[in-house]
């Protein structure tokens, strides 16, 4: 289950003001903030924590983390610098190319981080890639004890406990670890699969049609399930959808806010389909973000979306494309939108999924009724899924 935490604490925190009368006096780079409300100072003692200490460390920094973005192909990362007691600097990634956690308050605390025990929620990186190995930094600052909560699970930058340990500075992981996996879940699953998490959603009336028998399937459910819906679409990295979608309601695929308006992120536009994609469609937009591919591998497709930064994809295709995805066992959970109506006739909103007998029913495991309106969306995973898979799409943002 996601855990979700409040909060909205940030800067390099002195309870005397004094201590950053002079900035020079710690290498320029330490800006004086007042104490935010309800952050009292952790009970810590630098290099000495006790578990409760740790954790409440940590579960401060995992506040810090989730300002991060969320459909980044980097993940969500929040670090505390602790020392003599007191909360000297925070630090949190702003998304890819930006500073790391552990570099934004080192460069907080300045000459104050030697000595400290930073507490951070990844495994700091052990590879140069836009920016520098956090490790390093923390090896260069000069701190006393390193803690983090979830283990690295990208080979390309794991490593930085173990250079950290061999430079002779203690480091305790796993601290908050499933908590700290939440906040990153699709990216965390990415990782793991070499894959993005796949949600389908589809939306049908109570007799299973997605569209009426002249074609017409604009709009099945109401207007709160569809900007529920909407939200979710809005934290995924790509929203997928065949070419028949395209060539019957071209759609603009786009996150939108509940008035309507883009919403600040938007997916990559995917179309699947050899059918070329008219110059006109609404779907291709003018942002650059729009993306065809003419082969029906579903790996493949995940391959390529892995490889441009996308660890979450929502597929709203038809029940044909929907149906060979599932074939292919790429999808992770399954988002029934059902209407109180009734078509009687018309398109299923289920193709074929390759079941021919009652024994061989693809049972799954329900995990969340939401209402909107009138309608209702029955959010279900695999039997098998793990609970990062449930988790990749939290109660919180319905």
């Amino acid at each position: 289950m996601k855990v979700r935490m409040g909060g909205n604490t940030w800067g390099v925190v002195f309870d005397d003001p004094s201590a950053c009368a002079s900035p020079s006096d710690a290498g320029g780079t330490v800006a004086c903030v007042n104490r935010p409300r309800n952050t009292a100072l952790l009970p810590t003692r630098g290099v000495d924590m006790t578990d409760p200490e740790l954790e409440a460390a940590m579960e401060r920094a995992l506040r810090l983390a989730e300002k991060g973005p969320v459909a980044d192909p980097n993940p969500r990362v929040g670090c505390v610098l602790i020392r003599d007691g007191q909360v000297i600097a925070e630090g949190w990634h702003e998304g890819a190319g930006t500073l790391h956690a552990e570099v934004m308050a080192l460069t907080r605390a300045g000459a104050a981080a030697r000595g400290a025990t930073a507490v951070v929620t990844l495994e700091p990186c052990n590879h140069t890639g836009r920016t520098g190995p956090c490790s390093v930094a923390l090896l260069d600052a000069g701190v006393a004890r390193v803690v983090y909560a979830q283990a690295d699970p990208n080979p390309v930058a794991s490593g930085g406990a173990e250079r950290l340990r061999a430079a002779g500075v203690p480091v305790t992981g796993d601290v908050l670890a499933e908590r700290a996996e939440a906040v990153n879940d699709s990216w965390s699953f990415a990782r793991r699969n070499q894959r993005p998490h796949v949600t389908w959603k589809f939306a049908a009336s109570l007799d299973g049609r997605s569209a009426a028998a002249d074609g017409t399937s604009n709009w099945i459910t109401g207007d709160l399930m569809r900007q529920a819906m909407n939200r979710r679409r809005g934290r995924c990295g790509a929203v997928v959808v065949g070419t028949g979608t395209i060539l019957t309601d071209d759609p603009r695929l786009t996150a939108r806010e509940d008035d309507g308006a883009p919403s600040p992120h938007q997916p990559l536009r995917v179309v699947v389909g050899k059918t070329p994609v008219p110059g006109s469609a609404r779907v291709r937009g003018t942002d650059g973000r729009f993306r065809q591919y003419a082969g029906h591998d579903p790996r493949a497709v995940l391959e390529s979306l892995l490889a441009e930064g996308v660890h979450r994809v929502w597929l709203e295709g038809g029940p044909r494309l929907a149906a060979a995805w599932w074939r292919a066992g790429v999808i992770d959970q399954v988002i029934a939108c059902l209407a109180p109506a009734l078509l009687g006739t018309g398109r299923a909103a289920v193709a074929d999924l390759g079941i021919d007998t009652l024994a061989g029913i693809a049972r799954l495991r329900l995990t969340e009724v939401l209402r909107h309106g009138d309608d209702i969306a029955l959010v279900c995973v695999p039997p098998t899924a793990t609970q990062t898979q449930i988790a990749v799409n939290h109660p919180e943002e319905n």
